[in-house]
């Protein structure tokens, strides 16, 4: 008797948001949002790449990845299904087969995927560069916004709220002394004149 060949997961934009977000969660880990979460780990405490705007950052046409996300998905879904047949493990039918790897197994796939010797590590690099860029930079948002917001990356990184005025100033400076005095012509914005 012939068996019948699993049917694929279609491929949609639901599953390559999960697929993103389980592989930003690898790579700056958080805690679950909810607790049925499968795209969010929990392997942490506190917000992670997820919480921080990962996925906002990678569709932002700033990064030149946003078309090509959806591709991105599916590969790494490709390469899970792969991983999960050579070490023996079964997947969940019912999520996108790289979230239905537990943490570690993700860590794994992530490591192997980046190595010197991959042929694809260009794009997981440049996918884990940006992941890790959401959360400790913001670079998608204001900085004063994502603060106001409680972002957890700048949060963790101790980063302060702006003056006021809107100006971040430091009253302790680096070298325990002020290095240079203000320029007279500097303007009120901090420029050269």
């Amino acid at each position: 008797m012939q068996q019948a060949e699993a049917t694929p997961i279609p491929r949609t934009t639901h599953d390559a948001t999960l697929t993103l977000e389980a592989f930003a969660d690898t790579i700056v880990p958080g805690e679950k949002r909810w607790p049925g979460d499968r795209s969010v780990a929990g392997a942490a405490t506190g917000g992670g790449s997820v919480a921080a705007g990962a996925l906002e950052l990678l569709r932002w046409d700033a990064t030149g990845i946003h078309d090509g996300l959806d591709d991105l998905a599916a590969l790494a879904n490709d390469h899970a299904t792969q991983w999960a047949e050579e070490a023996g493990v079964e997947l969940d039918p019912t999520v996108p087969p790289f979230v239905s790897l537990d943490f570690s197994q993700r860590t794994e796939l992530v490591a192997r995927l980046t190595r010197p010797d991959h042929p694809e590590k260009e794009f997981w690099v440049l996918l884990s560069l940006f992941c890790n860029m959401a959360f400790d930079s913001a670079a998608h948002l204001h900085t004063a916004q994502a603060l106001a917001n409680g972002h957890p990356g700048l949060r963790a990184m101790g980063i302060t709220q702006p003056d006021a005025d809107g100006l971040w100033r430091f009253q302790n400076h680096g070298y325990g002394r002020r290095l240079a005095r203000l320029h007279p012509d500097t303007t009120p914005s901090g420029s050269p004149a």
